[in-house]
C-alpha cells in the first residue's frame, strides 16, 4: 500500500444524489480516497461498501466526523442552506473544505466562510467544475491564443428545467432551500462567463420571470433571470438562468471578439486564412447534461487534492475566485428584486 502521506483522506457530509458522483471522482484519483461519510439518514456501512467498492466509516454526528484524525478534507454536498455552518466548522477543525455550489445563500455567509478559511489557513474550493470541462478549457485556450481577438460581447446561458423529476426539487422550490434561479443552478453559467471574459464587472442589471406551468409555479422565487453585465474593459455580457424550461438541457455560449466569434463548439475567425464564411466545428465534448455523473468532477478534485498536498493555491475554482462570481451573483439578485442597476466597485 502507498504511504499514507501520499493520500488525502476525504469525509463527505450529505449523502444526496451529488455525493455518489463525488465519491466516484475522488476514488478514481491515485492520491485521494473517501474514507468517511456523514448523513442525517441512517446508513449501513456494508451497503455503502457494496455500492462504492470501498469501506466507509459512517457518522450521524458531524462533530464526530470533524474529530476523525484521519480525515484531511471535508466535502460538503448538503442542501445549500447548511453550507455556511458546515464549511465554517470544517475550517475551525483544521480541515480543508470543498463545497458544492452554491457556496452559500447570502453574501454575508460567503464572507464568513472566507474569514474562517483564512483564519485557520486551510484550503477551500467551490464545485464550479464546468471550468475544468473540455469545452471551457478549449474555449479559454482559443481566447488566449488570440484567435477571436479581444472580446467585447459574451453570453453564457443555462437552460435546465428543474422539476419534480429531480431529487432536489422538494427543497429547491423554496426560497430558503434554493435561494434564487442563479443560486440554484445558473451560477454555473455566470461563473463560466467570468472565466472567459477578462476584466472586472462594474455594473449589473437583472430582470426576472416565471413559468405558469404547475410544476414551476411552486417555486417561491422567479425561476428565470436575465442579467446584463458591464465590465471595466468596456465589454458587455448577458447571462440567462432558466430553470423552468421544458426542453433538453442546454448550456449556451456565444462570444464575439475583434477577430472572430465562438458559438458553443464552433468558431469563425479572421486569423485563419482560407476559412470559408461558415462556422468551423471544434472537436470537444459539450456540457450538455445536468446529471452530476456527467460533470468533470475528477479533473477539479485532482487539482484540489494536488493543491493541498503541494501547499499551493488551487487553480480555477479556489474560494477567492468563486467569491467574485458570488459577488456578481448577489448583485444580480438585488437588481432583479429592486428593478435598479447595481454598481460594483
Amino acid at each position: 500500500m502507498a504511504n499514507k502521506e501520499k493520500f488525502t483522506n476525504v469525509g463527505i457530509v450529505g449523502m444526496g444524489w451529488a455525493a455518489g458522483a463525488h465519491i466516484t471522482a475522488f476514488n478514481s484519483l491515485l492520491n485521494a480516497r473517501v474514507v468517511a461519510v456523514c448523513s442525517r439518514r441512517p446508513l449501513e456501512p456494508r451497503d455503502l461498501e457494496r455500492e462504492h467498492h470501498a469501506p466507509l466509516r459512517v457518522y450521524g454526528d458531524y462533530s464526530e466526523l470533524l474529530r476523525d484524525p484521519e480525515v484531511d478534507a471535508i466535502d460538503i454536498t448538503t442542501e445549500p442552506s447548511r453550507h455556511a455552518a458546515l464549511a465554517i466548522a470544517a475550517a475551525e477543525a483544521g480541515k480543508h473544505v470543498l463545497i458544492e455550489k452554491p457556496l452559500a445563500l447570502t453574501w454575508k455567509d460567503c464572507l464568513a466562510i472566507q474569514r474562517a478559511v483564512k483564519r485557520n489557513k486551510v484550503r477551500a474550493a467551490v464545485c464550479f467544475e464546468v471550468r475544468f470541462s473540455q469545452q471551457f478549457t478549449l474555449l479559454r485556450s482559443v481566447i488566449d491564443r488570440g484567435l477571436v481577438g479581444e472580446l467585447h460581447y459574451a453570453e453564457v446561458d443555462y437552460y435546465h428545467g428543474i422539476g419534480p423529476w429531480y431529487r432536489q426539487y422538494p427543497w429547491n422550490v423554496t426560497r430558503r432551500g434554493g435561494g434564487s434561479s442563479l443560486l440554484s443552478a445558473g451560477c454555473h453559467a455566470l461563473d463560466a462567463l467570468l472565466m472567459l471574459v477578462d476584466g472586472k464587472v462594474t455594473e449589473v442589471r437583472s430582470i426576472s420571470a416565471q413559468s405558469k406551468h404547475k410544476d414551476f409555479a411552486r417555486y417561491e422565487y422567479p425561476t428565470t433571470t436575465v442579467t446584463i453585465l458591464k465590465f471595466n474593459t468596456g465589454a458587455a455580457a448577458k447571462v440567462t438562468s432558466c430553470i423552468d424550461c421544458l426542453q433538453p438541457y442546454y448550456f449556451h455560449v456565444h462570444l464575439v471578439g475583434s477577430e472572430g466569434s465562438l458559438l458553443d463548439n464552433r468558431i469563425y475567425t479572421n486569423k485563419l486564412k482560407g476559412l470559408k464564411k461558415q462556422w468551423a466545428t471544434l472537436p470537444t465534448a459539450l456540457i450538455d447534461s445536468g446529471d452530476v455523473h456527467d460533470h468533470p468532477y475528477a479533473a477539479q478534485f485532482q487539482e484540489f487534492v494536488n493543491a493541498i498536498q503541494e501547499r499551493r493555491p488551487m487553480a480555477l475554482t479556489d474560494l477567492d475566485t468563486a467569491l467574485e462570481t458570488f459577488r456578481v451573483l448577489f448583485a444580480a439578485d438585488e437588481s432583479a428584486r429592486t428593478g435598479k442597476t447595481v454598481r460594483l466597485k
